[in-house]
Parts: C-alpha cells; structure tokens; sequence
C-alpha cells in the first residue's frame, strides 16, 4: 500500500517523538498515573503553543491550522507510543469533532479558540449503564424546548469528564437523539473520578440532577452527528493503538537482544524469533488499517467512513492486546511486575480495546456494512 504520509509528516513525527521523549518518558508518565487531574498544566499548554496540536483540526477562522485526520492520526500514533497523558483525545478528538460535525457556529466561536490555544477541556458524555456506544443505549432524556433544556441521570466512562471545562452530551428528545453542552460548573452537575485498569487514563461517572444544557446542533439531528463522530474516534484511537503496539514490539527486541540464557541473547532462540516475527507482521497489517482509516477520515477517495473505521477499530484493538501480551511473555516472569512497564502496555490495551465499543461490536458492525 502507498503510505498517506510525506516528508512534511515524518519531519513532523521526529519532533513529536523527542518532544514526547522528554515530556512523557516513563517516569513522567508513573508520576502523573499517581495524581487525580491525570496530565501536567505545563506540557499541556506547550502542546499548544509550542506545537499547536490542540488546534491541528479547527479550521482556521476558529483560531486552528485547518489540517486533517492524517496530520492528527501522526500526532496520536506518538501519543500513544508514548502513553501521553492528558486529555487530548478527549478534547480534541471527541468534544472538537462534535462541535465541527454540529455546523452550530454558535459552539465553534465559544469553544474552538479555546481549545487550539489550550486553554479550555472538553469530552464527551454519551455511554450509560447498558454500557452500548450505539444509539439504543442512551436513555438520558432532556426537557425544555428551544436552546436551553435540562438534564437528569448519569454518564459513564467519560474520558477526563473531572477536569474538563464543559461537555457535549447526548439525550433523548422525544424519539431522536439531541446533542447538548453543559458548563462543569453548571448547576447539579458533579463527576466522581473512577479506579480502572489503565491508570495512564482518567475517567468520570458524571451526575446530571436538573442540569441547564444548550443545544448543540439542531434538535433531533445528535445521532446522525454523533455517528460520524463516533467513526472519526475509532479510527484516531486505531492510530494510538498502532503506537503502542509498535512500542510494544520494541521492547520486545530491545529484551531479547540484550537478556542472556544458556550463553547467549533469548533472541537468538528460534521460539522468540517466531513471537517477535508474528508481532511484527500483525503491527505492520494495522499499520495498513490505519492508514486506510486517516484516510477516509480525511475525505480521500476510499471506502466509507463506517466501513473502515470499524475495520481499523476492530483488528488494531486486537493487534494491541497481542503485541502488548507477547511482550510480557518475551520477558518472562519479570514482565508481570510493576517495575517493567510491559503491564503499562497491556492495561492501555485491554482498555481501549473496550473504549468505543469492543472488537466484537465492530466486526458485527462491519459486516452489517458490508450487506451480511
């Protein structure tokens, strides 16, 4: 396949891998799993003045660089190389593309300048306890008319929802889908940060009792945003997941060449050999998903969108899980423990590749894409 990246993109991956290098080596990113706010003020407000990533997909008449998925998908391959720490995706990924998909121009004066410049946090509050990222599980109901209405219930697993600035959230109006967004300190909002497997991020149960919420978009229209949206998120998350499982297999050779049994490098043994063999092809076929998926992100001829964003979501998840288990098992018994970051891998990987819907979801979905 013909790589969607050029010179100008690679220059830009050498700069964010010693940027991240340095801000989020392995230490940094032990310290900040410790801490409830999850990322550092200091390096998230260089990443937007110093490398502009926040505003990498705002248009510019909204204070952004106006680039696209492909640009992006770069940037969130060396985040998750990395295992960043903050709330990027978040922000960026999630509640930017709901304002950019909305077409409320009220929403991208008030909140897209503030995201490029780094100054404000979004996310978005769309999953409830029946725990389906599809439209059947959102139960939440939003009461009033016009701009302002007001909403009761709970969200979970909302993605860095205890320090974000405001929130889109989805709720039913009648008997379509409506897309809203709340102020944190909004009145009977509160969130209640959860203990999960993947300490790297954060998420929030977010509690609504008669919470003011405006409009986003019109009424009626917030699945058919929030299903694009939900495609652009599985296709960027495919991007983290390609470099962590790249990082992954890394580590892998990098132990294998330097830890002696028998005399000599475990990986001069034919068995590891196979492992790190059989890692590799499977990180090089997601890369491929991948790329296919910036692509249809980004309006390039290709398949649809739907198709796959669910294609790259589905095999890099699995691709992930693998590469980060295998990394365990090429280290053996020390790979299980705390002071190895193999298990950082693993964790971001089991997570994730329930963030958006599992494996599973997206293969069931592929093939109603697909007419089967």
């Amino acid at each position: 396949m013909v790589s969607i990246f050029n010179e100008e993109h690679r220059s830009l991956r050498m700069s964010l891998r010693g940027f991240f290098a340095d801000r989020s080596s392995e230490a940094e990113v032990r310290r900040l799993m410790a801490t409830d706010k999850g990322y550092d003020t200091q390096v998230w407000r260089q990443l937007a003045s110093e490398m502009g990533l926040q505003g990498l997909l705002i248009p510019e008449e909204y204070g952004g660089s106006g680039y696209t998925w492909v640009e992006l998908g770069v940037v969130l391959e060396e985040m998750g190389r990395s295992l960043f720490c903050g709330p990027f995706f978040s922000t960026v990924v999630l509640a930017g593309s709901c304002l950019l998909e909305s077409g409320d121009e009220w929403a991208k004066k008030e909140y897209l300048e503030g995201i490029a410049l780094g100054d404000t946090l979004g996310t978005l509050a769309f999953v409830e306890t029946a725990g389906r990222w599809d439209e059947s599980g959102i139960e939440m109901v939003a009461r009033g008319e016009g701009d302002i209405h007001h909403l009761t219930g709970e969200k979970l697993y909302v993605l860095d929802g205890h320090v974000a600035d405001f929130m889109v959230v989805a709720a039913r109006t009648g008997e379509s889908i409506s897309l809203f967004t709340v102020e944190s300190d909004a009145p009977g909002l509160t969130s209640r940060l959860e203990e999960t497997l993947d300490q790297t991020r954060k998420f929030a149960t977010v509690a609504f009792e008669d919470t003011p919420a405006r409009l986003l978009g019109r009424e009626g229209d917030g699945w058919e945003t929030l299903r694009r949206v939900l495609d652009l998120a599985a296709v960027a998350l495919s991007a983290e997941q390609v470099g962590g499982a790249q990082a992954a297999l890394e580590m892998g050779v990098e132990y294998a060449k330097t830890r002696v049994q028998f005399g000599q490098p475990i990986g001069a043994f034919q068995a590891i050999k196979h492992m790190l063999a059989d890692v590799m092809v499977e990180v090089e076929s997601a890369r491929s998903a991948m790329h296919v998926g910036l692509a249809a992100a980004s309006g390039h001829d290709g398949p649809e969108l739907p198709v796959v964003a669910s294609l790259a979501k589905a095999y890099c998840s699995d691709v992930f899980e693998f590469a980060s288990h295998e990394n365990i098992q090429i280290h053996g018994g020390m790979g299980f423990t705390w002071e190895v970051p193999a298990h950082l891998y693993f964790k971001r990987a089991k997570a994730m590749a329930l963030f958006l819907g599992d494996s599973d979801e997206h293969r069931e979905r592929l093939a109603h894409c697909l007419g089967v």
